[in-house]
């Protein structure tokens, strides 16, 4: 058996809370026009009066009387003949009256069946739609999908409210499920970071030792191949660092880390003279609580990055700030690396944080996904602007932190 459905349940109910009454009213209507307004007329009681009052004025009659009471007693007589007349009058006037008073009842009740179909059409409207939609959207969240842009159910202002209210929860789970899935794949890309780099080292020492045995025996014919072996053998080894790196989290204890200072060493000693560099450090900056040496090969990273995208651009600078800033509600140090090197496109840079990503010859895809993983593990965020031609900035925000509390990775 198909079940109603909702709006028409909805309308069924509002309906009834007008015609219901309606209908009570009027079977009371009709039957007190019916039994108890005659009994309030006194049809009955003149009824009896006169049978009574003919009997007494018959037996009158055969007694002897005065002309003076004769005269009272036709008298008497007329006055109870015309109340009974008005009686039979006015019962005759309440049957009519109850008929007509239950047609006009009945009118008005359709009269207000009508309008009350319309109001309760109307509210079911107002109500279902809106609802129906909500229900629908519930659907959407629990498959993942994303919320329609618009609403073609408006509603009453509460559910608009609601809608609002709807969208930043599916914004929030959805953004949870990226989370959890983007923590997921990372903790898989570091567990294969972690064994690739311990498959990498066991055979690289050996290696690196037979290469320098090689040098000081093979003839000079084979000098050249022993050349590329050592070369070969330290890019394995600086993909085998990324590879440790990449996978763990910054471990150790923690201390005051002046970003100022880290700002002014690693930028120094990682750009070259060639290029002018610029450090500003604003000197309220506050001290930060975290890993000295997990934030410098951050910075370092994003820093070589610059350097690379400058090297073949003419007349082009970086400039790294360190600045205060705010993350949420708690106090923050923002630092800056800001180029006008080649840039990248909307694609490029769409994948920059992406592990074994690399848009350059030579590169592990792994400099910026570790600073990225760096910044997470302080509880901070990074982010990335660039454009073709127009150079790159890249931005850390880093909670400053106290010593003791301890700041867990997302």
């Amino acid at each position: 058996m198909r079940r109603i459905g909702f709006r028409s349940r909805l309308f069924v109910i509002l309906l009834s809370f007008a015609l219901v009454p309606s209908a009570v009213l009027a079977a009371g209507w009709f039957a007190t026009s019916q039994y108890v307004f005659p009994l309030v007329g006194g049809t009955a009681a003149w009824d009896s009066a006169a049978a009574s009052g003919a009997r007494v004025s018959a037996a009158m009659r055969s007694a002897p009387l005065t002309p003076a009471q004769r005269q009272a007693m036709n008298a008497h007589e007329r006055e109870l003949h015309d109340n009974l007349v008005r009686s039979k009058q006015v019962a005759y006037v309440f049957r009519r009256a109850a008929y007509a008073a239950a047609a006009l009842v009945l009118f008005s009740l359709v009269i207000v069946g009508l309008g009350a179909s319309r109001v309760a059409g109307h509210l079911s409207r107002q109500l279902s739609r809106p609802l129906l939609e909500l229900v629908g959207w519930t659907e959407h969240i629990g498959r993942g999908e994303h919320l329609p842009a618009g609403s073609t159910s408006r509603g009453a202002p509460e559910f608009e409210v609601l809608r609002t209210r709807m969208r930043l929860m599916a914004g929030e789970l959805e953004l949870g499920r990226a989370q959890a899935l983007e923590a997921e794949r990372a903790a898989a890309l570091r567990e294969a970071a972690r064994q690739a780099a311990h498959e990498l080292k066991n055979p690289l020492t050996p290696i690196r030792f037979a290469v320098a045995r090689l040098r000081r025996e093979v003839p000079p014919e084979l000098a050249e191949t022993v050349d590329v072996l050592a070369t070969e053998t330290t890019r394995l080894e600086t993909l085998a660092r990324s590879f440790s790196q990449f996978g763990k989290l910054p471990e150790g204890p923690r201390s005051s880390v002046d970003l100022g200072e880290l700002a002014r060493y690693t930028a120094r000693a990682s750009v070259p003279e060639r290029i002018p560099l610029s450090v500003e450090v604003d000197p309220d900056a506050p001290m930060v609580w975290g890993h000295h040496d997990a934030l410098q090969r951050a910075l370092s990273n994003v820093v070589l990055n610059a350097v690379d995208a400058c090297r073949d651009v003419r007349a082009s600078t970086i400039t790294v700030t360190v600045s205060r800033t705010s993350c949420g509600n708690r106090q923050a140090v923002a630092l800056t690396v800001r180029d006008t090197g080649a840039g990248m496109t909307p694609e490029q840079l769409a994948r920059i944080w992406e592990p074994y990503v690399t848009f350059k010859a030579g590169g592990t895809g792994l400099g910026l996904a570790i600073a990225r993983q760096t910044m997470l593990a302080h509880d901070g965020k990074v982010t990335a602007e660039s454009a073709p031609g127009a150079g790159t900035t890249i931005q850390f925000v880093i909670p400053i932190g106290e010593e003791g509390h301890r700041i867990e990775a997302t």
